[in-house]
């Protein structure tokens, strides 16, 4: 396998595992590579200055080289500004962590998944809608990824009314149902990407929940398991992901 060099990588850290004494295995999305994993040697030192950057959230420019498919790290610069994510949009940022690295496969380029996941940390810091912020994420996430979702007819071909009731179904999309559980409304919001309304925000959270668990196929996101503590102890659940 060829060696390769990449200088200067805009990145943001998913997450990370303690490696050996020193050192630390960390996964992170860039912006041309995709999701990728680099071994950040003796960064656990005393001395070190380089963990304090390798934290989620914060933007980075990374180098990093080698042959194998775990390259390591040779150099991290911190992007400035940037707004620090914290309280509620801190257990968001996880979540949205996690679906990345749930969705996108290691070292497949997906440079615009980077900028959606560039605009959400902006959307989850910078005052506006959290639930707004995640479901733009999650819709843009899954059509990136190639299971993008229609909202603008129904399984019969005809165009969604704003005064009729839904039901949804991943692989027919929605379905007229006297006591469905979506409005035409919702529906029709979310084709438009207008997440404004509270109750558009309630129903397209709960069908969000229900595609993306779907396509998890069982699979149970540690980030959930975490939030329904919080809201547990302090009752505070705005902006955040369905509770299980």
């Amino acid at each position: 396998m060829t060696e390769t060099a990449v200088y200067l990588q805009p990145a943001f850290i998913l997450q990370q595992r303690k490696y050996r004494e020193t050192s630390l295995i960390i996964d992170a999305l860039t912006r041309d590579f995709g999701r990728i994993s680099v071994l950040a040697k003796g960064v656990r030192k005393t001395k070190s200055k380089t963990a304090g950057m390798l934290q989620p959230f914060i933007p980075l420019l990374i180098s990093y080289f080698g042959k194998a498919e775990l390259k390591t790290l040779t150099d991290v610069e911190i992007i400035q500004p940037f707004n620090d994510i914290k309280g509620l949009a801190l257990y968001c940022g996880f979540y949205i962590n996690e679906l990345v690295s749930c969705f996108l496969h290691k070292y497949d380029p997906h440079p615009e998944v980077f900028e959606h996941y560039r605009e959400c940390l902006s959307g989850l810091t910078g005052g506006t809608s959290m639930e707004a912020a995640l479901r733009q994420f999650e819709l843009n996430l899954l059509e990136c990824t190639g299971y993008g979702l229609s909202f603008e007819y129904d399984d019969n071909e005809k165009p969604v009314e704003s005064f009729k009731k839904y039901d949804f179904n991943v692989g027919q999309g929605a379905v007229e149902a006297m006591n469905g559980q979506f409005s035409g409304g919702t529906l029709q919001a979310l084709n438009s990407r207008e997440l404004t309304d509270p109750h558009v925000l309630s129903e397209a959270k709960a069908l969000m929940r229900m595609v993306i668990d779907v396509y998890l196929q069982g699979k149970q996101l540690k980030s959930r398991a975490v939030i329904n503590k919080v809201i547990q102890h302090t009752g505070a659940g705005q902006g955040l992901p369905s509770r299980s």
